[in-house]
């Protein structure tokens, strides 16, 4: 899997690193806190880092904190003896929120970021309040097959040849050991090879989710449309003043991709009214 890079650009209010789980997680801050608005936590996708979302970060900076994170072995969050799982990315993050004295976050991820961010809702609903997903299916069945062998091809070898890619400038521009990249490719790439089926437990979220793919993303729309109506969305006519309107979100952005679903300037125009409601 792969993603464009986005340089950083934005000048964040402050920014830290949390002791977390052997991590020393990278995190910064934009915008400012807004009353009892809680913060979005934003996720980056594969071999990303927070400077990704620079050109739609100050949208969504607009009417609330955002807190943009390097993830395990990427930007300024160097790796640790650890596998890459989902379930150890949501429990860094839970623990983030604690360090930050949060009691509940929205969080939003793209591609990798929206599985870490589906998985933190499911293990830690408590700490959710809503949750975004883009760019991210339920089960590993729904990437299109050339993906799916993309993705097991991602190794040592994989990881020289893509020191060409913006991918890599993006990377080298911030690591704090430029020469764990081989490590990183290889992980992500293990990690993306293994078969998922979270179906039951997204379809089971009890906060408010808003899904967001492109019509011409890695996966078909319809596997989003699925999981919409299993969280209520699309089963009834919600009446002329929509009382009967689902919490759940849907948002298939017309001649969007998988690379650039990240920049479109639809993505924040869908994703701030879900979490201002």
């Amino acid at each position: 899997m792969t993603d464009v890079m986005t340089a950083p650009t934005l000048s964040p209010a402050s920014s830290g690193y949390a002791p977390v789980n052997g991590l020393q997680l990278y995190y910064e801050i934009h915008g400012e806190a807004q009353g009892d608005t809680p913060p979005l936590i934003l996720l980056h996708g594969g071999f990303g880092t927070t400077g990704m979302f620079a050109g739609v970060l100050p949208r969504l900076a607009q009417n609330r904190q955002v807190i943009a994170v390097d993830l395990q072995a990427h930007g300024r969050t160097a790796d640790i003896d650890r596998p890459l799982s989902f379930e150890a990315l949501a429990g860094d993050l839970a623990a983030l929120a604690g360090y930050l004295k949060l009691v509940q976050v929205d969080v939003m991820g793209y591609s990798f970021g929206g599985g870490a961010a589906l998985q933190t809702a499911i293990c830690h609903p408590e700490v959710v309040r809503r949750l975004v997903v883009v760019s991210f299916p339920v089960n590993s069945d729904a990437w299109y097959p050339e993906v799916r062998a993309g993705m097991a091809q991602m190794g040592p070898q994989a990881a020289e040849g893509m020191k060409s890619s913006p991918m890599y400038a993006a990377y080298a521009q911030v690591a704090p050991r430029v020469e764990d990249w081989p490590v990183l490719v290889t992980k992500l790439g293990q990690m993306m090879g293994l078969d998922y089926d979270w179906t039951a437990q997204a379809a089971a979220l009890e906060m408010p989710v808003c899904i967001v793919v492109g019509d011409a993303d890695l996966f078909g729309p319809q596997h989003a449309a699925e999981w919409f109506g299993l969280l209520g969305g699309g089963q009834k006519d919600p009446g002329w003043d929509g009382a009967a309107l689902p919490a759940t979100r849907l948002a298939v952005l017309p001649g969007t991709t998988h690379y650039d679903i990240f920049v479109s300037p639809l993505l924040a125009v869908v994703v701030t009214p879900f979490l201002d409601a």
